[in-house]
């Protein structure tokens, strides 16, 4: 995961299963817009189509970026 600050009591920061739009998997954020929160690992993979680069991912947050963006952090792809 890429360097943020993890709260164990926080309620809204959290690992959640997600599909991510994007046609660069290589990067270690995401903004809000490009992230879809599914309920489960089994909807991010049923989700997941790479030829239309959506791709499956376990994702942290939502944090607030220093540029006042809502992003969140890939933790890691669902392959």
């Amino acid at each position: 995961m890429a360097n943020v600050i993890v709260d164990p009591e926080s309620t809204s920061l959290q690992e959640r299963f997600a599909l991510i739009k994007t046609p660069r998997p290589s990067r270690k954020r995401y903004p809000e817009g490009c992230v879809s929160i599914v309920d489960s690992e089994t909807a991010a993979r049923d989700g997941s189509d790479p030829g239309t680069n959506l791709h499956a991912a376990v994702v942290y947050g939502p944090s607030v970026s220093s540029e006042s963006q809502r992003i969140y952090y890939l933790v890691r792809w669902l392959k």
